[in-house]
């Protein structure tokens, strides 16, 4: 138990001797193989782990925290035969557990024995379950159903739902499950009733109109346009439609109407990732040239008449449209490697409101783009330094600061958010905060680096060779 202890406190090499000790004195001890194997198992030599759990069991063979542990690591390093073999022994110790029915079942379900796996489901559940039922019956359940389905019997475990949805807590789970199956049965009336349904429930859900389109059995682009103009008519507010519609269009006049009145709802409300929600688009030569020669219109009329077209008649925009508008075509021009205009485009913004973070994130991004990390760092510090509270702002200029080659100013920018000490590693303290996005590439990052005194230190990195 003190090697165990040892173990926890990080002395290793002291904790393997107490417990060698304890198995030289007594090589009989299961406590003792017990705890090798968990120290083992703390170093991830799982193999070496799994030989000293067995030597635990032949000296004790019905000891139940052993057996979890080996069953444990034996899933964890594929022994599915071991696996089963060991929830077999735990479900005859245990038969009135509902932990050893479903881990025997899962044994045989993972070795694609499925029929086997569902009658252990079905034996549980007519003898154990006595009820009240409870949500941990309602996902047994659907489990087994998950079995049923995984097996190719799609009529069966549709059967099987129908019958416990009483008993399935999930209703969302069965509406979603039952289409999937109508789909797989080729019972298309059923399964577009069900995702007309749960489309009225989410009208966002993107999986909900896929599957309702190949339930509707659509297949060319014109009829999938049509399509969502249906929806868009009858969720309005939705933003799902309509950004599907713009992946479906094919016909040039078609995609230009339908990304003109796309753009016009994004700048007008100010949305900053409006071009990470197109971009995808420009894979597609003729929709990105569609789009540049949209923005680049809208810049031209915001500036002279306040309007997105020339047409006298249309209501003026906000002064932030013009803003987004330039926001847009920097990153646009960013993405096509056109790094002239695309900083023309954001030093337009810079000027037309100076106070905005995001201008400057995307001004450093252009320039580390065009491969120049000092001035991209100087941006991100300048971004920074309007906000010194954003912590993904910190990390992101840290981050930059590591390209450039300001391996300590870096560390100096993580140490603001750690909450130990002010020591040369303050980063490695924090490892569940935004810090790790920093600390993970930054290895990456110090490599590249001529190689000094100041280059970053962490037990688990070493040196490139």
């Amino acid at each position: 138990m003190k090697g165990l202890t040892l173990n926890c406190l990080g002395r290793k090499d002291e904790a393997y001797e107490y417990v060698r000790r304890g198995l030289r004195n007594d090589l009989k001890s299961p406590v003792c193989w017990h705890v090798y194997g968990l120290l083992q198992r703390s170093d991830k030599k799982y193999d070496e782990a799994i030989k000293c759990y067995r030597n635990a069991l032949k000296w004790e063979k019905e000891n139940i925290q052993i057996l979890r542990d080996l069953s444990l690591l034996q899933i964890q390093m594929r022994d599915l035969e071991g696996y089963k073999d060991t929830r077999y022994q735990l479900f005859m110790l245990r038969p009135t557990q509902r932990a050893s029915w479903i881990g025997f079942a899962m044994s045989y379900h993972l070795l694609g024995d499925y029929e086997m796996a569902n009658s252990i489901l079905d034996a549980f559940r007519t003898n154990q379950m006595k009820g009240p039922y409870d949500y941990e019956h309602s996902e047994l359940l659907l489990y087994q159903n998950m079995v049923l389905a995984e097996s190719g019997q799609y009529e069966r475990a549709l059967q099987h739902l129908h019958k416990f949805s009483s008993q399935i807590l999930d209703k969302l789970s069965i509406k979603e499950t039952s289409g999937e199956y109508y789909l797989k049965l080729k019972r298309f009336k059923e399964a577009e009733a069900v995702y007309e349904d749960l489309l009225r429930r989410n009208p966002e859900n993107v999986m909900y109109y896929e599957k309702l389109i190949e339930a509707k059995q659509l297949s060319n682009a014109d009829e999938k346009v049509a399509f969502f103009d249906v929806y868009k008519q009858e969720f309005p507010r939705a933003i799902a439609p309509r950004r599907l519609q713009l992946s479906e269009a094919q016909a040039q006049p078609v995609f230009e109407r339908l990304a003109d009145d796309y753009l016009r709802h994004g700048l007008h409300k100010g949305i900053p990732p409006l071009f990470v929600d197109l971009r995808s688009l420009y894979l597609d030569q003729s929709k990105a040239d569609t789009i540049e020669k949209l923005i680049l219109q809208y810049i031209e009329n915001l500036s002279s008449v306040g309007t997105f077209s020339s047409d006298a008649s249309e209501a003026k925009q906000p002064a932030s449209a013009l803003l987004w508008a330039y926001y847009y075509a920097a990153q646009h021009f960013d993405y096509k490697k056109d790094t002239d205009r695309a900083l023309l485009f954001i030093d337009a913004a810079i000027e037309h409101t100076p106070t905005l973070i995001e201008l400057f994130i995307v001004k450093g991004r252009i320039y580390k783009h065009a491969g120049d990390p000092v001035s991209a760092y100087q941006w991100l510090e300048e971004a920074q330094a309007m906000d010194t509270a954003d912590r993904y702002v910190n990390s992101k200029c840290a981050r930059y600061m590591l390209r450039a080659g300001h391996v300590k100013r870096a560390e100096d920018m993580c140490a603001k958010f750690t909450r130990e000490d002010d020591s040369t590693e303050p980063f490695v303290h924090e490892s569940d905060s935004h810090l790790a996005g920093f600390l993970f590439p930054s290895y990456n990052e110090i490599a590249l680096l001529p190689r000094t005194d100041k280059r970053l230190r962490c037990p688990s990195h070493r040196e490139p060779e």
